[in-house]
């Protein structure tokens, strides 16, 4: 098991496995369906843009690849959401699945409506949640269409640009990779971590 959490928390050990689609697979698994919320996202798509930036993978597929993948993920997340609807918050706990986790997006998509879709792409667990609360709340699918894609482009590009950009600005990228990828991390968990202790000062 500890083997397993190792390799997962490695991008680019995943990426070395598995390759662009291993890629394409991971992000869609991990906004498409609520098992996939330990998959990393940010800190595999920074990894990616970096190795793309040296040649090891194609910019262009990648960005496209990535794109496509998280938007379908979010819709199938959101017919899920759609379908199986309130029976989730009734579900027992168990390893895969933590009804605080559809609380956290629920708490998130009350407070900042439909603008979630696009901000959730930018927060680990939320991110995965965060178009099933919008099935269970029956949003608009047009709606949510729309707040998906611009989401979906504006986390792709952003996070492989920015791995792409430090792989071409830094010299020797390599030798920074893994506190560049601790960077990320933090910064990803940093919305989460803010409402944790605005929470218990409440």
């Amino acid at each position: 098991m500890q083997t397993l959490i190792d390799f997962i928390s490695n991008p680019q050990a995943i990426i070395s496995t598995f390759g662009l689609l291993g890629i394409i697979a991971i992000v869609f698994v991990e906004t498409g369906f609520f098992f996939g919320f330990f998959l990393p996202g940010d800190s595999l798509l920074f990894t990616a843009g970096l190795l793309a930036s040296k040649g090891y993978l194609p910019i262009v597929w990648l960005m496209f690849g990535v794109f496509v993948a998280a938007v379908l993920g979010d819709n199938v997340g959101y017919f899920f959401g759609k379908k199986v609807g309130p029976s989730l918050f009734v579900k027992e706990d168990s390893v895969i699945f933590h009804k605080k986790n559809i609380a956290r997006a629920q708490h998130f998509y009350e407070k900042y409506g439909v603008r979630t879709i696009i901000l959730a792409r930018f927060l680990p667990i939320v991110r995965t949640f965060a178009p099933i609360v919008a099935g269970i709340g029956n949003m608009n699918y047009r709606t949510f269409l729309i707040y998906n894609v611009v989401g979906g482009l504006l986390w792709t590009v952003s996070v492989i640009g920015l791995g792409y950009a430090f792989g071409n600005i830094i010299p020797d990228p390599d030798r920074y990779l893994l506190p560049a990828i601790g960077v990320i991390i933090v910064l990803s968990a940093l919305p989460a971590l803010r409402e944790i202790f605005r929470k218990r000062k409440e």
